[in-house]
Protein backbone atom coordinates (compact mmCIF):
# COMPACT_ATOMS: atom_id res chain seq x y z
CA UNK A 1 0.00 0.00 0.00
CA UNK A 2 1.45 3.19 -0.37
CA UNK A 3 1.60 6.41 1.70
CA UNK A 4 -0.52 9.81 1.05
CA UNK A 5 0.74 11.15 -2.45
CA UNK A 6 0.88 15.13 -2.89
CA UNK A 7 0.28 17.46 -5.55
CA UNK A 8 3.18 18.27 -7.76
CA UNK A 9 2.43 21.46 -8.77
CA UNK A 10 0.54 22.60 -5.81
CA UNK A 11 0.95 20.40 -2.85
CA UNK A 12 -2.15 19.60 -2.19
CA UNK A 13 -3.14 16.04 -1.96
CA UNK A 14 -3.65 13.59 -4.47
CA UNK A 15 -6.98 11.88 -4.62
CA UNK A 16 -7.17 8.21 -5.82
CA UNK A 17 -9.88 8.09 -9.26
CA UNK A 18 -10.91 6.30 -12.27
CA UNK A 19 -9.96 7.09 -15.92
CA UNK A 20 -13.28 5.07 -17.18
CA UNK A 21 -11.67 5.37 -20.66
CA UNK A 22 -8.48 3.40 -20.31
CA UNK A 23 -10.27 1.79 -17.00
CA UNK A 24 -6.83 2.88 -15.39
CA UNK A 25 -6.74 4.05 -11.32
CA UNK A 26 -5.13 7.66 -11.36
CA UNK A 27 -4.00 9.70 -8.23
CA UNK A 28 -5.81 13.57 -9.08
CA UNK A 29 -5.67 16.85 -7.55
CA UNK A 30 -8.76 18.72 -6.70
CA UNK A 31 -7.30 21.97 -7.15
CA UNK A 32 -5.88 21.92 -10.13
CA UNK A 33 -5.52 19.58 -13.16
CA UNK A 34 -2.52 17.54 -11.90
CA UNK A 35 -3.09 14.07 -12.03
CA UNK A 36 -1.13 10.80 -12.16
CA UNK A 37 -0.81 7.34 -12.80
CA UNK A 38 -0.78 4.47 -9.58
CA UNK A 39 1.61 2.61 -9.43
CA UNK A 40 -0.15 0.54 -6.95
CA UNK A 41 -4.12 -0.73 -7.27
CA UNK A 42 -4.12 -0.77 -3.84
CA UNK A 43 -5.97 2.11 -2.35
CA UNK A 44 -6.96 1.41 0.96
CA UNK A 45 -5.73 -1.74 3.46
CA UNK A 46 -7.28 -2.45 6.72
CA UNK A 47 -5.13 -4.66 9.05
CA UNK A 48 -6.83 -6.09 11.98
CA UNK A 49 -4.33 -6.96 14.71
CA UNK A 50 -5.98 -10.04 17.60
CA UNK A 51 -4.48 -12.14 20.22
CA UNK A 52 -3.58 -16.11 18.66
CA UNK A 53 -5.75 -18.12 19.37
CA UNK A 54 -9.03 -15.83 19.20
CA UNK A 55 -11.76 -16.15 16.98
CA UNK A 56 -11.04 -13.62 14.07
CA UNK A 57 -14.66 -11.57 14.59
CA UNK A 58 -14.21 -11.19 18.52
CA UNK A 59 -14.18 -7.62 19.15
CA UNK A 60 -14.20 -5.75 22.61
CA UNK A 61 -17.89 -4.43 21.79
CA UNK A 62 -19.28 -7.94 21.03
CA UNK A 63 -20.70 -8.09 24.96
CA UNK A 64 -23.33 -5.67 23.68
CA UNK A 65 -24.72 -8.49 21.22
CA UNK A 66 -28.09 -9.15 22.75
CA UNK A 67 -28.23 -12.20 21.25
CA UNK A 68 -25.46 -14.12 22.54
CA UNK A 69 -26.15 -15.71 25.69
CA UNK A 70 -25.18 -14.58 29.11
CA UNK A 71 -23.80 -15.61 32.53
CA UNK A 72 -23.84 -14.75 35.92
CA UNK A 73 -21.42 -17.90 37.05
CA UNK A 74 -17.95 -16.90 36.04
CA UNK A 75 -16.98 -13.62 37.24
CA UNK A 76 -14.14 -11.11 35.12
CA UNK A 77 -10.73 -11.71 35.89
CA UNK A 78 -10.17 -7.92 35.16
CA UNK A 79 -12.80 -6.29 37.07
CA UNK A 80 -14.73 -8.40 38.89
CA UNK A 81 -17.68 -7.81 36.84
CA UNK A 82 -20.56 -10.52 38.23
CA UNK A 83 -21.88 -11.13 34.14
CA UNK A 84 -20.33 -12.13 30.92
CA UNK A 85 -21.45 -13.08 27.66
CA UNK A 86 -19.93 -16.40 25.98
CA UNK A 87 -20.57 -18.59 23.01
CA UNK A 88 -18.10 -21.68 21.61
CA UNK A 89 -16.00 -21.44 18.49
CA UNK A 90 -13.35 -24.01 16.97
CA UNK A 91 -9.77 -23.27 18.10
CA UNK A 92 -7.32 -23.47 15.35
CA UNK A 93 -5.49 -26.34 15.35
CA UNK A 94 -7.61 -28.15 17.64
CA UNK A 95 -10.93 -30.32 16.77
CA UNK A 96 -12.91 -29.53 20.03
CA UNK A 97 -14.91 -26.29 20.34
CA UNK A 98 -13.50 -23.92 22.95
CA UNK A 99 -15.80 -21.27 25.19
CA UNK A 100 -14.83 -18.05 24.94
CA UNK A 101 -16.20 -15.55 27.82
CA UNK A 102 -16.40 -11.35 26.79
CA UNK A 103 -16.87 -9.01 30.12
CA UNK A 104 -20.10 -7.57 30.19
CA UNK A 105 -18.83 -4.24 31.91
CA UNK A 106 -18.57 -1.81 29.31
CA UNK A 107 -15.56 -0.13 30.31
CA UNK A 108 -13.59 -3.94 30.44
CA UNK A 109 -14.45 -5.88 27.57
CA UNK A 110 -11.78 -8.29 28.96
CA UNK A 111 -11.44 -11.88 26.77
CA UNK A 112 -10.90 -15.38 28.18
CA UNK A 113 -11.30 -18.53 27.09
CA UNK A 114 -12.43 -21.52 29.32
Amino acid sequence: MSALKFCRECNNMLYPREDKETRTLLYACQYCEHQEVASDTCVYKRVLRKPLGEPKDVLKDVAADPSLPRTRSVRCYSCNHPEAAFFQAPTKGEQAMTLYFICCNPSCGHRWRD
